[in-house]
């Protein structure tokens, strides 16, 4: 491990917007080096009762602190499994004194062990790995697998789910699973930047990764559903 990482690691756990599950085999929180309860407690951990929304796979957290810039009135989750990622995110968070936006290192199969039924308001997925090879689709996080995840740990009622990519073919896959099961999709829009103004603010919100790809000639596609 390089000591970039290593240096990473350990100032996760001076990060007060950070919380970590760093064995997977059971449902153990740490914030610093405190074990804490999380599941049901997420309003209380923000300090009002403001509508959640996560951010899966998050990444580096540029999306996630974006958003919690732009829309005060709710708070913002971003989940990823690597906490050399998500240490750009909550750094930035804490600089900008963003008080409304955390970050869960997880995998996303355990969400169900973090967040009760009634807690969560609405699901990014931005930019996911595509798994392009066939025998990988399993792994997509729109795959069937995780729909049926997502649908069990958030069961009481139904929300909005996003998915943005530069992969046009993640996104057709997913327009092909979305339609397989009957959830009503919202919005389908190919080459987002081609609609201009007409685009929501959110939408607007690029990663570094989002501009690169865009650079080398990618275009970015974005649907939502309810389920």
């Amino acid at each position: 491990m390089s000591k970039g990482k290593l240096e990473k690691f350990k100032e996760l756990e001076s990060m007060s917007n950070v919380f970590q599950n760093h064995r997977f085999d059971d449902a153990v929180v740490v914030q610093g080096l405190e074990e804490v309860e999380v599941k049901g407690r997420w309003h209380e951990i923000f300090g009002n009762h403001n509508p959640i929304v996560l951010e899966l796979a998050c990444g580096r957290g540029e999306y996630s602190v974006q958003m919690a810039k732009n829309n005060s009135a709710k708070n913002f989750i971003g989940i990823d499994i690597k906490g050399n990622r998500i240490h750009l995110g909550a750094k930035m968070a804490l600089e900008e004194n963003l008080n409304n936006v955390a970050f869960l290192r997880t995998r996303i199969e355990k969400i169900q062990s973090f967040f009760n039924s009634n807690e969560v308001d609405e699901i990014w997925i931005t930019f996911p790995d595509p798994f392009p090879r066939f025998p990988d689709r399993k792994n997509r996080l729109i795959s069937p697998k995780f729909l049926d995840i997502y649908r069990q740990a958030f069961c009481d009622r139904r929300r909005t789910y996003h998915l943005k990519t530069d992969n046009y073919g993640l996104f057709r896959y997913a327009l092909g699973v979305l339609d397989g099961r009957g959830y009503t999709i919202q919005t389908c829009l190919e080459d987002i930047y081609h609609y201009d103004k007409k685009i929501s603010d959110i939408l607007k919100i690029q990663t570094y990764y989002e501009v690169l790809h865009q650079n080398q000639g990618a275009k970015i596609n974005y649907v939502s559903w309810t389920m």
